[in-house]
């Protein structure tokens, strides 16, 4: 069974990074990370326009983890409060056992391994804590960086649709 209790928020530190739940004064990194082009090119997600907007996509994301309808962590350097990318457990199925992640990384810190150490981190989460059977993960065909990430982390392609990859790791446990 899908275990589904996100209180207390479960941070994570790794050997560069702190993993935590978003604040509000995480609006003007996420309006950033919801508003900047070179993040969203191959993402379906709605567009920021405003600081407002970040803000009450922080309230929204606060209240789906209070439910405990998804998770999501604000990635921050170790020692820092700025925020560099978010990642995620959304789309959680108790029948399937299942959930999808999602990540994004502002271009400024991309290429340094950040998401993996990331990656490693959440997988072993939704696995172990979770109980999850399988994680799956959805990819525009042309990130390129994206699809290199999930299959050296054993991601394998389940099906393809028009613009999307649609990928699944499963639990070996």
């Amino acid at each position: 069974m899908v275990q589904l209790n996100f209180s207390p928020f479960p941070d994570f530190i790794t050997e560069r990074l702190l993993l935590r739940s978003l604040i509000p004064e995480d609006e003007n990194e996420i309006f950033v990370l919801r508003s900047d082009e070179r993040i969203l090119k191959y993402l379906d997600s709605p567009i920021a326009k405003t600081i407002d907007d970040a803000s009450k996509f922080i309230r929204k994301i606060n209240s789906g983890i209070d439910k405990n309808e998804w998770i999501y962590w604000g990635i921050s350097l170790r020692g820092e409060r700025k925020l560099i990318g978010t990642i995620c457990i959304w789309n959680i199925s108790k029948e399937n056992i299942s959930a999808d992640i999602g990540f994004v990384l502002h271009p400024d810190y991309q290429g340094k391994g950040f998401i993996q150490e990331t990656l490693l981190k959440i997988i072993q989460y939704g696995f172990e804590t979770m109980k999850l059977k399988c994680i799956n993960a959805e990819v525009d065909p042309n990130n390129s960086k994206s699809i290199k990430l999930l299959e050296k982390n054993n991601f394998i392609i389940k099906s393809k649709i028009d613009n999307t990859v649609f990928y699944t790791l499963r639990n070996q446990d």
